[in-house]
């Protein structure tokens, strides 16, 4: 029943995205930023961690879960090491996630031989 309700909530957060595509004249980069900030102030007033829990990675993968452990590493980074924490803690926190898909992003180029469209 995880898979399931994982599918279900990360297929209901992209549609919305689609949604919000389609009906407004937002380009994608900004509704990237959207999204990663919306998963930061869920995180800051306690929505998102309970709603993580439940959904699991249906809200963990998309850009939401994305902004959420940006605000979790500066949150802890602050705890730990005062006001530099708002510089270090989201670089901290996501850089695996990060190096990962820069690291995968370049293989592929590098396999697939992308161009550029004319």
């Amino acid at each position: 029943m995880e898979y399931v309700t994982a599918f279900i909530v990360g297929g209901i957060i992209c549609a919305l995205v689609q949604v919000l595509m389609e009906k407004t004249k937002l380009l994608p980069g900004r509704i990237m930023v959207l999204l990663v900030c919306t998963g930061c102030v869920l995180g800051a007033i306690g929505i998102y961690q309970p709603f993580s829990e439940w959904a699991g990675a249906g809200a963990s993968v998309p850009l939401l879960g994305f902004g959420n452990v940006l605000w979790r590493g500066m949150r802890d980074a602050v705890d730990k090491d005062g006001f530099i924490g708002l510089f270090m803690g989201g670089f901290e926190a996501c850089a695996v996630g990060v190096s990962a898909a820069l690291i995968l992003s370049y293989l592929a180029a590098w396999i697939f031989k992308p161009q550029m469209r004319k």
